[in-house]
């Protein structure tokens, strides 16, 4: 879970800010948003699916989650201090919690946009980090074509 996470971070600190925002005319989304999707998802695979309190910041969820586009954004959105300040809080708060939650059964199964059902909390955590590698693999390809 950290060295996946470690690779989000190295991946954050390594890329120009100031290419973040470019959408190349193949992709939906740039740089800056998978990072900040990563941050969502994680935070609904891992709390919301345990009903847990969310504790990202509500803008996050805002400009982030599935469906969103940069394009329809209004205001400014986090910069890359503040998604690298809530990757590594999260990564914090997953430490302290899963633990003691991965033989448990999901009060609901979740099921997500390729209908997948998952049913115990490790399920979730383990999809996770699954979804945030395919985010990372975008965030590259991305990077490679706008530097």
């Amino acid at each position: 879970m950290k060295r996946v996470r470690g690779i989000t971070l190295k991946s954050l600190e390594k890329i120009p800010e100031d290419l973040a925002d470019h959408i190349p005319n193949t992709y939906k989304n740039n740089i800056r948003w998978n990072f900040g999707h990563i941050i969502v998802v994680q935070e609904k695979l891992v709390f919301g699916v345990m009903n847990e309190k969310l504790q990202i910041p509500t803008t996050f969820i805002e400009y982030f989650k599935p469906g969103t586009s940069p394009n329809d954004w209004n205001g400014t959105p986090p910069s890359f201090n503040e998604l690298a300040k809530e990757l590594t809080l999260q990564i914090d708060r997953i430490d302290n919690y899963a633990p003691y939650h991965l033989d448990e059964a999901l009060p609901t199964p979740f099921i997500n946009s390729s209908k997948m059902q998952f049913d115990t909390f490790s399920e979730t955590l383990l999809f996770s980090f699954y979804h945030e590698a395919l985010h990372m693999e975008t965030i590259k390809r991305i990077y490679r074509l706008v530097k």
